[in-house]
């Protein structure tokens, strides 16, 4: 399985935003905070804002909020915002995936693989993971 570096910044970008929602922060104070490549996360946070994941302003006291509460962002949410589609196999979506003979089964197993993350990743909000944070 793969989790794209994509999907990873992004969802540690969010849990930035979701820790100080009292004033927008700037891509390189998430890019420090996180130890994100700045060009990166630039992309990364622009898939964000087109997913309605987070809202921008721009100006010297601009920067980047959350766009709905962090409750209301699931991890597929996220996922689905930077990377399009949850697994592929080889770039195709498991879909319409079939196999001859003894490997017939196959695509099912990946299918389910498909659904288990999708049932986690809808059921883990970025609100949930800043709860489950252990004070310092």
């Amino acid at each position: 399985m793969h989790i794209s570096a994509k999907a990873d910044y992004a969802v540690r970008a969010l849990l930035e935003l979701a820790q100080d929602t009292a004033r927008p922060l700037t891509c390189e104070t998430i890019a420090s905070s996180q130890e994100i490549p700045f060009r990166f996360l630039k992309s990364v946070v622009g898939d964000l804002r087109r997913a309605g994941l987070v809202r921008s302003q721009r100006g010297c006291e601009g920067g980047y909020w959350l766009g709905r509460p962090a409750e209301e962002i699931t991890l597929l949410d996220v996922a689905l915002a930077v990377d399009g589609e949850l697994i592929t196999l080889r770039g195709e979506t498991l879909g319409g995936l079939a196999y001859p003979g003894p490997a017939a089964g196959v695509p099912d197993v990946w299918r389910d693989v498909e659904a288990q993350a999708r049932r986690i990743l809808a059921g883990t909000s970025v609100g949930s993971l800043l709860a489950e944070r252990v004070p310092v």
